[in-house]
């Protein structure tokens, strides 16, 4: 299956990750940011761990119209402001991949922060076009995991959205990268859960001094 995937907000951590596991896999990936400059220093590093040139740095607005897929990979409190500066470049039929999840840190224990939507994923959606979907997906698995090639990630990818065709969409990217394995978690609303339980696994992480928890379902 041939698909393009850029990201908005794809020269941070969350970015990386998912761009070196998708480029490694032999997806066409174009990083975004605001600055081409940046988009292109970014671009240069992911390159340099692949050992290739597989991928591109472009301004938000070239990634958008060169991709398929688009991954929105900043902090949860810069997301939307980043939303609203690409909103009016967003193409009908485009699907959004939200990865963002709110929390913060009080003595060193993660805290849920709860938007008055419900999820991250649902108050992002609020601020698009209904031309767009957005689906909730990859926000249960670390964000280091993922730029770590060499860790197997042989886990589940929790996928929801409003749109049954959005969800596959999404779904058919996550099977491009060995060791994952989509579930479709029904509409948005679910976000809440899945938001929720990255915060579980980041503390989960700290109780056991580890870094990698991750989910894997058993019984499907």
């Amino acid at each position: 299956m041939s698909m393009r995937i850029g990201f908005l907000g794809g020269t941070g951590i969350e970015g990386r990750g998912l761009a070196l596991r998708f480029a490694h896999a032999g997806v066409p990936v174009a990083i975004g940011s605001r600055s081409a400059d940046r988009a292109l220093a970014a671009a240069a590093e992911y390159n340099r761990v692949l050992g290739s040139e597989t991928i591109r740095g472009l301004v938000n607005q070239e990634m958008i119209r060169n991709s398929d897929l688009v991954f929105l990979t900043l902090p949860h409190d810069q997301a939307s402001a980043a939303l609203d500066a690409v909103r009016a470049d967003l193409p009908a039929g485009l699907v959004l991949v939200d990865v963002t999840v709110p929390m913060r840190f009080t003595e060193g224990r993660a805290e849920y922060v709860e938007p008055p939507e419900g999820s991250n994923a649902e108050a992002l959606a609020r601020r698009l076009s209904p031309a767009v979907d957005l689906v909730g997906a990859f926000k249960t698995i670390p964000a280091h995991v993922m730029g770590e090639l060499g860790t197997a990630l042989d886990c589940d990818v929790f996928v929801c959205g409003d749109s049954p065709a959005a969800r596959e969409r999404a779904m058919e990217a996550a099977r491009l990268v060995p060791g994952l394995r989509p579930l479709d978690a029904g509409p948005l609303a679910a976000a809440r859960t899945l938001e929720r339980m990255t915060v579980l696994a980041v503390n989960l992480n700290r109780r056991y001094k580890r870094k990698g928890a991750r989910y894997r379902i058993q019984g499907i």
